[in-house]
């Protein structure tokens, strides 16, 4: 039976695309230009980072105004203040005393976070060195072993929200590798630093909200509320509005506990995924070859056909078997023509509602299948194509806007309009146009 303390609101932001907003662990910062959704550059953090974002509808307490004013903001010495003025404003809308002085009678300033929270890479991760550290030999073996050893829960979980257990440990492990690396910030010193100093502040003074709620709930202590930088919290990462919305109490101990229960764990993640629209005894897709000529425009989750149209194109399962039966399926080829190609279908989007990043979505798919005894992926990856920086992408993306190719403001991040772009430009040089970015191609755009 699920057991949850609140109603399942419709799910109108990621988990972890909230966390975009600010940064996070193994979540894709989304900086955009005014015409682009580009891929992300995550911040440097424990775990590993994420590349594609895609939009969201960012609604309720993720952009809560919380009235404090901004007059004290990038000036240490009014944290202080600030924090005053946070904890008016929350016994305003509810909060009892005792929770307050829990939570700000030693809150501290963590400078470390905003410099997190400011920080970017200078190069993109390929994708397939993502996927060699998500996807791990040791990660398998342990997801296997966790597996096992919660075998009950898993299946009970599956039987009450349709979701594999293979599924909830795949996440589980690559958002903390099984809980040995959550974060050790304490949630309410971060959100607070964020609220009164970082780059989203409105978002993070809304988590800071939801993070009070759980206190007064005593759903944990504050000494335990434990996470990243940016608040993601727990062995699966939740922030805590999707907390509040999504966590369960599966082992009935009277309290929400995604830091010590493994039921409440697994169940919380089921039912956040449940409420994306996750289609129990659906696949999440399969890894396809595709014909010679085809067309790699058609290679964005925004292109939706039925397997049949898919099929008729020339889309074939590797290994020979039949392709899943889908109403809403895409093909993603996250390399390009040198590259695996997918289809995937639902509930592979659903997975990007958690991290909205394919290569994400990829890993905790592809992690999924090795826990549950299933191949991996069979393609080759393009190696030994180096990964490129955000100035190289820039010079790209100058270079087709130069030549009337237009992808809109350059950026240094490539998404699906620099992917258009790039293949209307492979296409006038008569090379395959997968919209694949290459040291190659960014070398012959600059050429006079």
């Amino acid at each position: 039976m699920k057991r949850s303390f609140s109603c399942k609101a419709p799910v109108t932001l990621s988990l972890c695309f909230s966390l975009a907003l600010l940064g996070c662990q193994s979540m894709a910062d989304t900086s955009t230009s005014s015409r682009d959704t580009d891929e992300a550059v995550s911040a440097p953090a424990s775990s590993e980072s994420t590349d594609e974002t895609a939009s969201a509808d960012v609604t309720g307490s993720a952009q809560a105004d919380t009235g404090v004013a901004d007059d004290t903001a990038r000036d240490p010495a009014g944290f202080e203040a600030w924090v005053d003025a946070f904890r008016r404003r929350a016994a305003a809308e509810g909060i009892d005393q005792a929770t307050l002085a829990e939570a700000f009678d030693r809150a501290s300033f963590q400078p470390r976070i905003l410099e997190y929270d400011r920080s970017q890479p200078e190069f993109s991760r390929q994708v397939w060195s993502y996927l060699d550290s998500a996807v791990s030999a040791s990660r398998i073996s342990n997801g296997r072993e966790r597996l096992q050893a919660h075998r009950e829960t898993a299946d009970q979980v599956a039987q009450a929200y349709g979701v594999p257990g293979e599924i909830i440990v795949a996440i589980w492990g690559v958002e903390s590798n099984y809980g040995s690396n959550f974060g050790n910030f304490e949630t309410i010193d971060a959100l607070s630093t964020l609220g009164f100093d970082g780059r989203r502040q409105s978002f993070a003074r809304g988590e800071l909200m939801a993070a009070l709620k759980i206190l007064q709930n005593g759903d944990i202590d504050r000494d335990r509320m434990r996470g990243s930088w940016a608040g993601a919290m727990g062995h699966t990462q939740f922030i805590p509005s999707s907390f509040l919305a999504y966590a369960v109490d599966e082992d009935g101990d009277g309290r929400r506990d995604i830091w010590g229960s493994i039921p409440d764990v697994m169940a919380s993640t089921a039912n956040y995924l449940d409420a994306s629209g996750w289609q129990a005894g659906k696949p999440w897709g399969v890894e396809v070859t595709l014909p010679a000529n085809f067309d790699y425009s058609q290679t964005e989750l925004s292109v939706r056909r039925d397997t049949a149209a898919w099929r008729g194109q020339g889309v074939a399962a590797v290994g020979g078997q039949a392709l899943p039966d889908f109403t809403q399926a895409s093909v993603i080829a996250p390399a390009g023509a040198k590259g695996p190609a997918f289809l995937v279908g639902h509930n592979f989007r659903v997975i990007m509602r958690y991290n909205a990043s394919t290569s994400y979505a990829l890993a905790v798919a592809t992690l999924a299948d090795r826990i549950a005894g299933r191949p991996g992926i069979q393609g080759d990856w393009p190696r030994s194509e180096p990964a490129l920086s955000r100035e190289q992408i820039r010079r790209l993306q100058q270079g087709l806007n130069a030549r009337g190719f237009e992808v809109g403001t350059p950026d240094g991040l490539v998404g699906p309009n620099t992917r258009a772009g790039l293949r209307a430009y492979q296409r006038s040089i008569g090379v395959t146009p997968d919209g694949y970015p290459t040291q190659a191609l960014i070398s012959r755009l600059s050429e006079t």
